[in-house]
């Protein structure tokens, strides 16, 4: 539990606020990818981009469920307790925001909270650390902050996350947003992005 201890933001008002300007880059700009620069250290599987974004965003008003993979480690679930201070839960449903370590085993994204149509915004966020964005599957993106289409690349995303993504579309404006986490980098697909195809 020590390592849990350590590792959080060095200045949380600064680190906070640069985190969220990436984050609401990515965001706005669907198949952008955005340097996330190493301001956290977290205990593995966590990864540094994942836990920057977690720590920007969440706070103890803000229930977190993290994945198998990372609720099996102590260390992980201290990290988020010492540095965030956000209740763990383990319904996606219930879940403000969500951390996957693992995407080929992650809950289907119907499962996470979808909203409401008067409160749409009361949706799971959820951030799937990915290996990289250089090799891997090839995505088509169209929709609001993408000029025409945009080509990504995302290694270790499953392929059946393209299909759900799709469907989770049609909820619009409910719907889940997703924010995948190289170790480095991060990528924002709101649910207002149409994936188009795979090439």
């Amino acid at each position: 539990m020590a390592d849990a201890l350590g590792g959080g933001f060095k200045d949380p008002v600064f680190s906070s606020q640069a985190v969220f300007r990436r984050l609401l880059d990515a965001l706005s700009r669907p198949g952008r990818v955005v340097d996330m620069p190493r301001l956290v250290a977290p205990p593995p599987p966590l990864k540094p981009a994942a836990a920057a974004v977690l720590a920007a965003l969440a706070d103890a008003d803000t229930p977190v469920f993290l994945d198998k993979a990372l609720n099996a480690s102590g260390e992980v679930r201290g990290w988020v307790g010492f540095h965030i201070g956000a209740p763990i839960v383990v319904v996606p449903a219930r879940a403000s925001f969500a951390v996957i370590a693992d995407p080929a085993a992650m809950p289907p994204l119907s499962e996470f909270g979808l909203g409401t149509e008067q409160y749409p915004d009361r949706s799971t966020t959820l951030v799937v650390q990915v290996a990289g964005f250089s090799r891997g599957l090839n995505l088509w993106l169209s929709g609001p902050g993408i000029e025409d289409v945009a080509g990504v690349q995302v290694e270790g995303l499953p392929a059946r996350l393209v299909e759900e993504f799709r469907a989770n579309r049609t909820l619009f404006p409910r719907g889940v947003d997703l924010v995948l986490a190289a170790p480095s980098a991060i990528l924002g697909l709101p649910r207002s992005t149409r994936i188009m195809g795979e090439a």
